[in-house]
């Protein structure tokens, strides 16, 4: 799709898996990539080592380590329940990229959900990103472990770079592990 602005007219479009597979490879805008998680338009995400679950005796969010569940001994998200998480990959998107999390069809069609907060500007960079995932069964739990295929990234091409870059405006950059609101 060719976009058109004034007098400046330039190509924008979701990049497909050999332009991811380049730009990872060159600027490190996924660490770690692994061309294995690559699909024709986007790139597999897998479940980091951290969540925030709630509590009865706080309204703060409370951070639990879950490394030491396996897909054989996973971590229960009861129906209902809600919790941040995180990937294991870091991101640092250039200026010129943009992206968004999608849940992968096989989460959601078990009933997991996200809360559609994975949108991710162009400058955000040293993050993993954090998602928001609540369990949509009415009796049975989700099973979460680190290193599940949770979710794809979907990267566009911008059709020119920000006045202000996410480097510059964004509360989200340099997280290394899951956050709450923060703004």
């Amino acid at each position: 799709m060719t976009c058109k602005v004034g007098f400046w007219q330039q190509d924008v479009a979701v990049l497909c898996d050999w332009e991811i597979k380049a730009r990872c490879n060159k600027n490190n805008m996924v660490v770690p990539f692994n061309p294995e998680l690559l699909n024709p338009a986007s790139l597999d995400v897998l479940l980091g080592n951290h969540l925030m679950i709630e509590s009865i005796y706080s309204p703060e969010l409370i951070r639990v380590d879950i490394s030491h569940y396996t897909e054989e001994e996973p971590f229960r998200l009861e129906p209902g329940e809600f919790c941040l998480a995180e990937t294991i990959e870091l991101f640092n998107l250039p200026d010129d990229i943009c992206c968004q999390f999608v849940l992968k069809s096989s989460r959601a069609r078990s009933g997991l959900n996200h809360l559609l907060a994975g949108w991710c500007d162009p400058g955000w960079h040293g993050s993993r990103l954090t998602l928001e995932l609540k369990n949509e069964r009415l009796h049975h739990a989700q099973k979460l472990y680190p290193g599940m295929k949770i979710g794809q990234m979907v990267f566009h091409a911008m059709s020119n770079v920000p006045m202000k870059s996410y480097a510059e405006t964004g509360h989200y950059n340099n997280h290394l592990t899951v956050m709450p609101n923060v703004a």
